[in-house]
């Protein structure tokens, strides 16, 4: 097949792909609603710096004098090849019904119809806030031709990071399919690389307010002046334009030249694994004898063999273990208990103690109902007729879920509290915690089951080669706000009634026993909603 004729197919692909994204956008009302909030909340603080982005652009008179250019230069398109990258381990590796679509048409038209299908789904995402940021500073700097010339300007390089983030991407693949090792790997770096990042983030505004690190000295790195050059020449036509540097030139015509050639190195990579089988695939299969130790594992230990839900609990251990990938959206809390890492290791004697016990009692209460509560029937999706169908009651399943998720935070929690004030000057206040942490815990996984039968994700995807299931953001970020605000609220009133900095009077007595009561009911009427979603849920 021709160049032209690929082209054409791959632009009706890319038109179907972009058109059954934004079907999956808006086929679910709770979808819309999740999309919706987000927007509120971003579209939000963007909408109140408009107005001093318009005054920039009024008072702006060189290039010089635009903030940040030089970063956002450099960072912009480094930025862009990075989403394309996890992008393309996450959704774009493959097409839907490849088999089919590669029977009909060359692959480097599928090539072309998903990278001009993501291209259009970054500009939705992207492109339309910077497209409005773009129109209020032209406004203020009274040049509308600011807003055409930038697209011209972006359009070469957003194009040439695109295509050869999907090439890496598409690379990455390769090698996660020859060293199927690598992949757990891979996940485990990435977390710890985000941790990491969240960690060091909360010092970074520590060290610059004492003059520890200048800020100029962090902006002066964090440039490429070939870059800069070349976003200038969307000033072209404007009062800033100033004379066109020969670097700008460069890449322009570097960015021309690399996209047809990412084009045609993504073209092979995928073609080399669309057409190649996994080493997994390759293997022979082998028969595990009756003896293997394998049958064994699954064996409940005491004390999960006691009942029918414990045996259920083990059940789910074992298959988180199996499958941990399935765990991977527990790390969203990082970035709510982040913010106070600063004040953690600024405490010092008891009060570190203390900070250290209540950081556990968070982190196990968290994971108490986020590991395994948050999407209970979209978890259980392969196996709903029989758990529907079975004689064993709905509740058992769903304390065996329950179970679960207490048999790691539970100790996470008790454990951390009790051993980090056994070092402190009142041992007896780890009693405290530890008792206070058990019915956190349980409201917790409680809690947690109503709110993901509330909004249950069927929807599978394909994240790092494994199919997986996570539950709802809406849902998580819901979860994760009212178990750490929540729970921390709860440790600060236990901490001074502890120590004596509360006294217990009948205002102080009559908001605890609301914050009791409030704490314990509506956990239980979230597990008795998730029962009756249980035992009313019907399969089409």
């Amino acid at each position: 097949m021709t160049l032209s004729t690929d082209v054409r197919h791959g632009l009706r692909i890319a038109s179907a792909e972009f058109s059954r994204s934004l079907r999956g956008y808006t086929s679910d009302t709770r979808r819309v609603l999740g999309i919706a909030l987000f927007t509120l909340l971003f579209g939000g603080n963007l909408l109140f710096a408009l107005p001093g982005i318009y005054l920039l652009g009024q008072r702006v008179q060189t290039v010089s004098r635009v903030p940040f250019l030089d970063q956002i230069a450099l960072l912009l398109p480094v930025g862009l090849l990075f989403v394309a990258v996890l992008r393309t381990l996450e959704r774009i590796g493959g097409a839907e019904s490849e088999d089919l679509l590669l029977t009909t048409v060359h692959p480097r038209a599928v090539v072309v119809g998903l990278m001009t299908a993501e291209i259009a789904r970054l500009a939705l995402w992207f492109g339309l806030p910077v497209l409005l940021v773009s129109t209020v500073f032209a406004a203020g700097l009274g040049a509308p031709t600011l807003v055409v010339t930038a697209g011209l300007v972006s359009l070469p390089l957003v194009c040439c990071t695109a295509v050869w983030g999907y090439a890496l991407g598409l690379g990455l693949l390769r090698v996660i399919r020859r060293l199927p090792t690598l992949q757990r790997a891979l996940k485990i770096g990435g977390i710890g690389l985000l941790v990491v990042f969240v960690v060091v983030s909360q010092f970074v505004g520590q060290y610059l307010s004492n003059g520890a690190v200048s800020i100029q000295t962090l902006l002066s790195v964090v440039q490429f002046g070939p870059l800069t050059e070349y976003t200038t020449l969307a000033f072209v036509g404007t009062p800033l334009v100033q004379p066109v540097d020969p670097s700008a030139l460069v890449v322009l015509v570097g960015c021309l030249v690399l996209t047809p050639l990412g084009l045609a190195v993504s073209e092979r990579q995928a073609t080399a694994l669309w057409f190649t089988d996994s080493a997994a695939q390759r293997k022979p299969e082998t028969r595990l004898s009756e003896s293997s130790s394998e049958t064994g594992r699954f064996t409940p230990p005491r004390p999960f063999s006691w009942r029918k839900s414990g045996r259920i609990a083990w059940g789910y251990l074992v298959r988180a273990a199996r499958k941990p990938q399935q765990l991977v959206h527990l790390v969203l809390i990082i970035f709510f208990i982040g913010p106070f890492g600063t004040a953690l290791f600024q405490s010092t004697g008891d009060g570190l103690l203390a900070s250290i016990a209540g950081l556990g009692v968070v982190l196990g209460v968290y994971v108490s109902g986020a590991a395994f509560n948050l999407n209970p029937l979209g978890d259980d999706r392969d196996q709903l007729p029989l758990i529907l169908l079975t004689d064993t009651d709905t509740t058992t399943h769903l304390r065996g879920r329950v179970g679960a998720g207490l048999s790691i935070g539970l100790p996470l929690a008790v454990l951390t509290s009790v051993g980090s004030l056994a070092l402190s000057s009142s041992p007896l206040y780890g009693l405290a915690f530890a008792v206070a942490a058990l019915g956190w815990c349980v409201a917790g996984a409680l809690l947690a089951l109503g709110l993901g039968c509330a909004y249950p994700v069927y929807e599978e995807r394909e994240m790092w080669g494994v199919e997986t299931v996570s539950p709802s953001t809406l849902v998580l970020v819901t979860y994760s706000v009212i178990v750490v605000f929540g729970t921390g609220l709860g440790l600060v009133v236990l901490w001074f009634l502890l120590t004596g900095g509360l006294v217990p009077s009948v205002s102080v007595l009559t908001g605890v026993s609301l914050y009791v009561l409030v704490t314990s009911g509506v956990p239980v009427v979230s597990y008795l909603y998730a029962v009756r979603r249980y035992r009313r849920h019907t399969i089409e």
